[in-house]
């Protein structure tokens, strides 16, 4: 799952941290943010991906930088990982990233085409993987998660299917291919699953999420391209909430974020094309903290990680998601 319970970490350092300025966006206030551009420490050339665990350290990959960083709550930052290589430890423009109840933090190599894993802290474990497509071998490996019983979802973008491992990276099997009928994908980029064992693929070729049965079996499918409410212009991220079983999409080509019932039932958007607070320049990762929950959105081409105060509306879901909001 992409939600854990870790130990403190250790003290953070000063980094550029938003003030709380508490704008509302129907159910989301705007809290804050933290990045720039740059290859410091908190800066980013291209972030992607984000996860959160049950304490609140925000992790995120930072791809042309290498890298992973890691945060407090707030965006302080407490350290980082990676260097261009391919070396144990060394990264080709990661992608993905997921941390497994064993405290272990999965990172997905897209260009060394292959899957490492870590401590918190960045001390390297192991790796699998290599180019290919046969069993167990990836073509840009993208989106990645742990599901509770301690099984790894790799999304193989390039591949057009989803695989799953051991926690070590023995094979378990692999379902899709190339197309856009039930369980076929087109570039899928992130992979979510749930407390129930749900599969959630973020299939953004085809403008839709699509999920399944732990072992690969379909159960259904929403989305389509536009702009309205429940339809994507090239969805990049998905993760479940699991307190109130929301599931989130970053739904990049609209420059917003967008939530719906695990049955896909729309619930709720917000956010616009551009630089202000609450607006996004190509969001591409998404990550829930748990309650009191807080939203972290990869703000991608503006650099930044972008954070909200998220409370379920306490309305019937034919009403909800009204939010005022121009799109791109």
């Amino acid at each position: 799952m992409k939600l854990i319970a870790i130990a403190v970490i250790g003290a953070s350092t000063a980094s550029t941290v938003g003030a709380l300025t508490g704008h509302m966006y129907e159910g989301h206030m705007y809290e804050g943010q933290w990045g720039s551009y740059g290859s410091g420490p908190g800066e980013f050339w291209d972030p992607v991906s984000v996860i959160v665990t049950p304490k609140d350290y925000v992790y995120v990959v930072d791809r042309d930088s290498h890298r992973v960083q890691y945060f407090s709550r707030y965006g302080s930052f407490i350290g980082k990982w990676g260097t261009f290589g391919t070396g144990k430890g060394g990264f080709r423009w990661p992608r993905g990233l997921a941390a497994a109840p064993n405290l272990n933090v999965y990172v997905t190599d897209y260009y060394n085409h292959r899957v490492q894993y870590f401590t918190l802290v960045g001390s390297f474990l192991g790796k699998w993987g290599s180019r290919g497509s046969e069993a167990g071998k990836f073509n840009g490996p993208a989106g990645i998660d742990v599901s509770p019983s301690r099984r790894v979802y790799v999304a193989d973008a390039g591949n057009h299917r989803i695989q799953r491992f051991t926690l070590g990276g023995s094979f378990l099997g692999a379902w899709g291919g190339l197309g856009s009928g039930e369980g076929q994908f087109n570039n899928p980029l992130d992979v979510a699953v749930a407390s129930d064992g749900r599969v959630y693929v973020a299939d953004a070729g085809n403008h839709r999420v699509q999920y399944f049965t732990s072992g690969g079996s379909f159960l259904g499918a929403w989305g389509s391209f536009g702009a309205g409410a429940g339809e994507f212009k090239l969805p990049s991220a998905v993760v479940v909430e699991s307190s109130r079983s929301c599931v989130f999409v970053a739904d990049a080509g609209n420059d917003r974020i967008q939530y719906f019932t695990r049955g896909g039932s729309f619930l709720g958007k917000w956010g616009s094309y551009g630089g202000g607070n609450g607006q996004f320049n190509l969001p591409s990762g998404v990550g829930v903290s748990l309650p009191p929950a807080r939203v972290y959105v990869v703000d991608r081409r503006n650099y930044r990680v972008q954070y909200f105060r998220w409370s379920a509306p306490a309305v019937a879901p034919a009403s909800l998601g009204r939010v005022k909001a121009l799109f791109k």
